[in-house]
């Protein structure tokens, strides 16, 4: 049989998150993140995204290992309910691997996992690959592309990266070692997508510094409080040098706030005095002037600090006129509204809000065109396979590659749960896995589409509840039908519906009857056919239709 390599792509093709692929060559099987997603507004009570791990779990005597590209939790979130199922080892970067063990820690999941450390440059066999885990700049420090070297060529997994000339730690994206990987040949490239639509290049991290700079400048007589991602560990040490310059003391607000910065010190990827810190229930000892407070919740998120403080439910201290809250981040896509809600919330306490909207105090951490195109020129790859975005930056990035001289053939546009494989002689799709959504709900744990499209249902026309109760020997009713309707019309409106739908049920109940029909399944059935027909026809509505006819 020809050599080949099979990549199963598990999430992040389609949409921002649940970045999950694995890669298989002679039956042995390595997977490259295992990320989440944050669900949209009309997705009521889920929590979170997961990718479908079925495939794997069914394969899980074949998996070698598990490796991160970085430390963002849509690479790294879903791996919690990943390794209850698939226990094999864990290797990144020592930041990474200390973010993901504190997450696995923190679910009770981390007790009989191995987690390997990997340096910069380094090149380690894993499974049946060679793999080479080089340094590239992101939001977060020690983010890494992967290098596979396999029987069929060099395989590059970009990770998310940016091609930042000046980044805060002075660790840039190793554009020598991508030349070398282009000379020897890239037989496959998997790049980040996620701003394939932007032209030119990103800002570099430094940018949002001068920014901030200016701002706390602009302010000495007004508390600070600036959200970002708690993984941002250079947006949070740019923070801390402007907050020192300023002679403020410095609070931390959120438990994985403190947590990362607390593991970012220990690796020594931040620096900060700790007399320069206090404890957050002591901000309200201190002049407004005299502290910034560096938070979570930049997303909008019900339950982390910023949201508490806008509704004022912060146990510590409260906002208000004197206070400026930063919001140093971008919404992710799905995230809009819950961030609007935010800051209006914000505002509505009398607080100064500035964000990316009007001031440059963040930069993206992926890379645009320009980028891309070095980077393509770099690696110069015989096949492609735009990854890690919503279905229009895949487009516009497999666009990008057929202008950078690559054959449409070679460029293959994929979605969840499409394998491809790769021969010497190219690239090809070869069938699908499934790849659906998976959705966690709290501590309730799975759910599937069903539930969710009546909780959908339920919150957009409500439900109806009809009982009845029926004589089983002369099949007469004997306890009246009766309808209770929540979550849809008022007042007369509302009557007229019940008495409408109370006139179907019965006319449907009494023929089923007096057709000899005496189970309950089969009545129950007949009334909300009838409930259901009547309200789609006549009133435009499809509310959850609950009967309950009882056979006595």
């Amino acid at each position: 049989m020809t050599e080949h390599v099979r990549v199963t792509f598990l999430g992040g093709l389609g949409e921002i998150g649940r970045n999950c692929l694995a890669l298989e060559q002679d039956g042995r099987l390595v997977v490259v993140d295992a990320g989440l997603m944050f669900p949209e507004p009309n997705m009521y009570g889920v929590d979170l995204i997961l990718p479908d791990f079925r495939w794997l779990i069914e394969r899980r005597d074949r998996v070698d290992a598990i490796v991160l590209t970085h430390g963002h939790e849509d690479h790294t979130g879903a791996l919690r309910y990943l390794v209850k199922d698939v226990n094999v080892p864990i290797y990144g970067a020592p930041l990474t691997v200390g973010f993901a063990r504190h997450r696995l820690t923190e679910a009770r999941v981390a007790k009989d996992l191995t987690f390997i450390e990997v340096a910069d440059g380094e090149r380690r066999r894993i499974g049946p690959f060679e793999v080479e885990f080089i340094p590239v700049t992101h939001s977060v420090p020690s983010a890494h592309a992967l290098a596979f070297h396999t029987k069929v060529g060099v395989v590059v997994h970009s990770g998310d990266f940016k091609l930042d000339a000046t980044p805060i730690d002075n660790r840039r994206t190793d554009l020598a070692r991508l030349a070398g990987l282009g000379d020897e040949g890239v037989a496959l490239l998997m790049c980040d997508s996620t701003n394939a639509e932007e032209p030119g290049f990103t800002p570099s991290e430094r940018s949002v510094g001068v920014a901030l700079r200016r701002l706390f400048l602009e302010r000495p007589d007004r508390r600070l409080v600036v959200a970002c991602f708690a993984s941002h560990v250079h947006r949070v040490q740019q923070i801390m040098d402007v907050a020192v310059a300023q002679g403020r003391k410095i609070a931390l607000m959120g438990r994985s706030m403190e947590a990362n910065v607390k593991l970012a010190r220990k690796l020594n990827l931040l620096r900060v005095d700790a007399a320069h810190l206090i404890d957050i229930e002591n901000v309200s000892r201190f002049q407004p002037g005299e502290v910034c407070v560096i938070c979570t919740g930049s997303q909008g998120e019900p339950l982390a600090a910023l949201s508490k403080l806008s509704r004022g439910d912060a146990r510590n201290f409260a906002v208000g006129a004197d206070d400026t809250v930063i919001l140093s981040s971008h919404p992710i896509p799905g995230n809009e509204w819950s961030v609007g809600r935010v800051i209006d919330d914000l505002h509505r306490a009398g607080t100064e809000v500035i964000h990316s909207g009007h001031e440059p105090v963040h930069a993206s951490g992926h890379a645009r065109q320009g980028e891309l195109r070095t980077y393509h020129q770099l690696l110069r790859p015989k096949n492609f396979v735009p990854v890690h975005g919503e279905y229009r930056h895949l487009v516009h990035h497999a666009e990008l590659a057929v202008s950078m001289g690559l054959s449409p053939k070679h460029v293959l546009i994929c979605e969840d749960g499409d394998q491809v494989v790769l021969t010497k002689d190219g690239i090809r799709r070869d069938g699908t896995v499934p790849a659906g959504f998976h959705y966690i709900d709290g501590s309730a744990g799975d759910l599937d589409e069903r539930p969710l499209e009546e909780r959908r249902m339920l919150a957009e026309y409500g439900v109806v509840l009809i009982s009845a109760g029926v004589d089983r020997r002369t099949g007469e009713l004997v306890h009246e039908v009766n309808v209770t309707a929540r979550g849809w019309f008022a007042g007369d409106a509302e009557a007229t519906v019940r008495q409408a739908l109370t006139d179907a049920v019965r006319e449907a109940l009494v023929a089923s009857l007096r057709q000899g029909e005496r189970d309950e399944s089969t009545l129950n059935k007949a009334v909300q056919r009838a409930a259901g027909r009547l309200l789609g026809q006549r009133f435009r509505r499809q509310p959850v239709i609950m009967p309950a006819v009882v056979v006595i």
